[in-house]
């Protein structure tokens, strides 16, 4: 039961997350290694949705027309302390609403409204204080902030965004759930150690205040090796605590003690135009061990005008594998599969199989065309048939280097209606979903 964010990692440091400044910012001072920025981060998102469906039993208009926005605002700063490092942190507050009918899946219900603090952390690095260890080879953090760990396979913020929907208890986050308008854990503790090159390694606890993610608690150990051949990595989470009163509505009670450990590559092993990447995941729960994995391959033919790259990619998720916190990190399909399909229509990273093929262009430098298609096989269909296909066409383009505008245009066609194990309403038929999102930085 995950959303979606576009793909801003041209703009945002969401994927390195662990106590990173923001790209975008204005600087209101900088004298004497002392740096002080305004931080503005806005996202306004139009949908339809010309089919719905019975996610939460909610939901009984055949169409969902939505809107979605927040807006992120504070203060980052740094202060160099003369060869001994540098402090580092941020303190931000974040609006976000949803008007309308509210999402296609009744995540949200079109009315929510909220104003919180999103960032608050402080840090240190190392600078050159240690040589062996690299620049910044040391680098320690703590408060609420966005941890993730390789391409966001596992981990990668907070980012599910519930609204004001009766789920027994109260999960409202603000709406804003396509956006994922919040994405900071509420309590980090990070050490990272190493460079951006050679071995390197995270120690890092977090604790969610997320309800629909049970407040779960996680102690994480991550070790990478990274090379001009890519990176290799090595992760181990162990649950450490959830709170049981959301745990068992949302069913999350065995992330209690459960382990879980991956092994993951990346990288182009020296050849131009040809990125590779791999997942393993096994986990260790009360009920038994699950599994996931993923293999995907990519070429760009840089020869060819507009430099195409074509993907292909081939994921499983075993029946009862709990996808934790994983999140947008490499663009549109990465980890939601299908913008229809990974936010309101399923399957949602778990008992599923899914084929990718990707094809993007790029005709100027602030502007790229892309199609994606999934093809979606749930394993075990006693636990709900959510088989299917999407395709979805989308554009990035950034006028200038504070304004994005990415419209979607989307086809899913599911295998079974909400009739017959599915959860789409009014038949299988296609739904032909439509989004705008434009988005501002500084």
């Amino acid at each position: 039961m995950k959303r979606n964010i576009l793909s801003l990692a041209m703009t945002l440091a969401l994927a390195g997350g662990l106590g990173s400044m923001p790209i975008q910012a204005y600087e209101l001072y900088n004298q004497d290694e002392s740096v002080l920025n305004a931080d503005l981060e806005a996202l306004f998102g139009v949908m339809r949705s010309s089919k719905s469906y019975d996610l939460l039993g909610n939901r009984e208009k055949e169409r969902s027309n939505w809107r979605e926005g927040y807006i992120k605002y504070g203060f980052s700063a740094s202060q160099g302390l003369g060869g001994a490092g540098s402090l580092y942190g941020a303190f931000n507050l974040l609006s976000s609403a949803t008007w309308g009918d509210g999402d296609a899946a009744g995540v949200s219900e079109g009315s929510e409204r909220r104003t919180a603090v999103e960032d608050a952390y402080l840090g240190w690095r190392s600078g050159n204080l240690f040589p062996w260890l690299g620049e910044n080879g040391l680098d320690i953090s703590g408060g609420r902030q966005i941890v993730a760990i390789g391409d966001g396979f596992l981990i990668q913020g907070d980012p599910v965004n519930f609204g004001d929907v009766d789920l027994g208890a109260d999960f409202d986050r603000g709406g804003a759930y396509y956006l994922a308008a919040r994405k900071a854990f509420d309590k980090t503790a990070v050490l990272r150690l190493g460079g951006s090159e050679g071995l390197r390694g995270d120690l890092i606890w977090l604790k969610s205040d997320n309800r629909y993610q049970a407040e779960t608690e996680l102690a994480i150990a991550n070790l990478e090796h990274v090379n001009e051949l890519g990176t290799l990595g090595l992760t181990w989470i162990h649950g450490l605590d959830v709170n049981y009163r959301f745990a068992e509505i949302v069913g999350l009670q065995e992330r209690d003690g459960m382990d879980t450990v991956s092994l993951r590559g990346s990288g182009g092993l020296g050849v131009e135009n040809l990125k590779l990447a791999a997942e393993y995941v096994t986990q260790d729960k009360h009920s038994g061990r699950e599994n996931a994995w993923y293999l995907e391959g990519a070429w760009t033919f840089s020869d060819i005008a507009w430099a195409p790259t074509a993907t292909y990619r081939y994921s499983r998720f075993s029946e009862a594998f709990d996808p934790l916190f994983y999140g947008l990190s490499r663009g549109y399909g990465t980890w939601f599969q299908g913008e229809v399909a990974a936010n309101y229509a399923g399957p949602f990273n778990s008992n599923a199989k899914v084929h990718h093929v990707g094809l993007k262009v790029t005709p100027r430098e602030n502007l790229t065309l892309g199609a994606l298609y999934f093809d979606f096989d749930s394993l075990d269909k006693m636990r709900g048939n959510l088989s299917g296909r999407e395709l979805d066409l989308y554009i990035e383009w950034m006028p200038n280097d504070h304004l994005l505008i990415s419209p979607v245009l989307g086809f899913y066609q599911p295998d079974r209606s909400a009739e017959n194990g599915g959860l789409q309403l009014s038949g299988n038929g296609t739904n032909t979903y439509l989004q705008l999102v434009v988005g501002t930085f500084f």
